[in-house]
């Protein structure tokens, strides 16, 4: 009997955690039930991927540079990097501004709604943190995230995945290194690393055996802390704007697979599906990123000299779907709130979103504290930035969800194209958990 993919399982794990959510809102005894038994296998699940991800990419990145043997190679596949990941996002804001524009969703939103959801939201303890981590950012240097990016301790660094960029830093710091100190003197550290990494796509690989029950915990939680129903229905015409941005945003990726590197557009959504699902059901994309390495690599083709800079890279300063988000969320509630935008605040729009989305962190909620920086810099009145955030936090968790999804689809993408246009992308080699297993018996 055939084996169900894995992306079917973790999609079936996904619509009975719904279901099985939907269920338990309905007694009494419910939501403390999946908080108390549910919740905490999702949150175990979360935690070993993220356990695994600075590993892996000082693993994979250490490998990937010494592989190359030329740092100029290094050098072209930097470059194009990060100059594929500011046209995307350019690409990503573009979209949502010209959707919320025509669409106009703010303009839906009554009196009545806007005081329900500020006396909801308003002072949330989430729309709180969030200002005051925007009010710490906007406070910081024009090139703060530069300094933010070297470290003062590699291993304090190594020690927090919020971190990344620090920890990207030291690791191509050390693969240049060793290329400069010769192959016979490095080899013993390659050596190293190499195992490592293998060792560590291993784990992904045990890791994954449980994500459909993972997922299923995950979407469960979600379901029972979701907002009041009346208001996720007042903003919907902004979700469904939201989204539509979003569907567009993974055509448009699509037909640059198609265009850029001829793969079949859907047999790379169904390579990347289980990332893309995981992406979805932890919010996460440094979550994630050991799944997308994982599948990338070995289910695409990606060689792992590109993929251990560009996809690490990219689950932090790649946002595409987080900063169409913000394009559409900063518009919407000017729009909500009567707050009037000129064709020079909309370019403002793009050129700080774009900015914000590099220091974001890959978290859960980055994209509300970019908002803020985002507000800010078109000059949005500074009495009305609770406000305006509470107009859209009942949604932020779903909607969180799937711009994670289309953030991780974005980095797949261009590591393809990376791949593409320094001849490093091949044919797809997939290795299953129990491959060497016989040796241990």
């Amino acid at each position: 009997m055939r084996k169900l993919e894995l992306h079917w399982q973790i999609l079936i794990g996904m619509l009975l955690g719904i279901v099985f959510g939907f269920v338990m809102t309905q007694v009494d005894w419910g939501k403390n039930f999946v908080s108390d038994w549910i919740q905490p296998f999702g949150t175990i699940f979360v935690k070993l991927l993220k356990l695994i991800a600075i590993p892996l990419i000082i693993a994979s990145l250490v490998k990937g540079i010494s592989d190359l043997k030329d740092i100029s190679k290094f050098r072209n596949i930097g470059l194009r990097t990060i100059g594929i990941y500011i046209l995307t996002t350019v690409v990503a804001i573009t979209i949502g501004l010209i959707l919320v524009n025509i669409l106009q969703p703010g303009n839906g939103i009554g009196e009545d709604t806007v005081a329900k959801l500020t006396e909801t939201y308003a002072s949330d303890s989430g729309v709180t943190s969030k200002l005051a981590e925007a009010t710490k950012q906007k406070d910081s240097g024009p090139l703060q995230f530069l300094e933010d990016m070297v470290p003062d301790n590699a291993l304090k660094a190594m020690s927090e995945n919020g971190l990344m960029l620090q920890v990207i830093f030291f690791t191509i710091f050390l693969g240049i290194s060793m290329l400069l100190i010769g192959e016979t003197k490095a080899k013993p550290l390659k050596d190293f690393f190499d195992s490592l990494n293998d060792v560590v796509l291993k784990m992904v690989d045990l890791i994954m055996l449980s994500a459909p029950y993972a997922v299923f915990a995950l979407l469960a939680s979600v379901v029972v802390s979701s907002s009041d129903p009346d208001l996720l229905l007042a903003l919907l015409k902004y979700a469904g704007v939201v989204v539509g941005g979003l569907l567009l945003m993974v055509v448009f990726y699509t037909i640059v697979v198609s265009t850029f590197t001829k793969k079949n557009p859907f047999w790379f959504l169904k390579e990347i599906s289980p990332a893309q699902l995981l992406a979805f059901s932890t919010s996460s994309s440094a979550a994630t990123l050991p799944v997308t390495m994982e599948r990338v690599e070995e289910h695409i083709g990606v060689d792992k000299e590109v993929s251990s800079f560009v996809l690490p890279v990219g689950a932090t300063i790649n946002m595409d779907g987080t900063s169409l988000y913000q394009g559409v969320a900063a518009v919407f509630i000017s729009q909500a709130l009567g707050f009037d935008l000129t064709f020079a605040d909309q370019l403002t729009i793009v050129l700080t979103a774009l900015l914000a989305s590099i220091g974001s962190a890959a978290v859960p909620g980055a994209g509300m504290v970019m908002l803020v920086i985002v507000l800010e810099s078109i000059g949005f009145p500074a009495d009305k930035l609770a406000i305006g955030l509470a107009l859209i936090f009942a949604v932020d968790r779903p909607l969180d969800m799937c711009r994670t999804v289309v953030n991780v689809t974005g980095d797949a993408t261009v590591s393809m194209v990376v791949a593409k246009s320094v001849g490093k992308l091949g044919k797809p080699n997939v290795k299953e958990w129990d491959d060497h297993l016989d040796e241990v018996r």
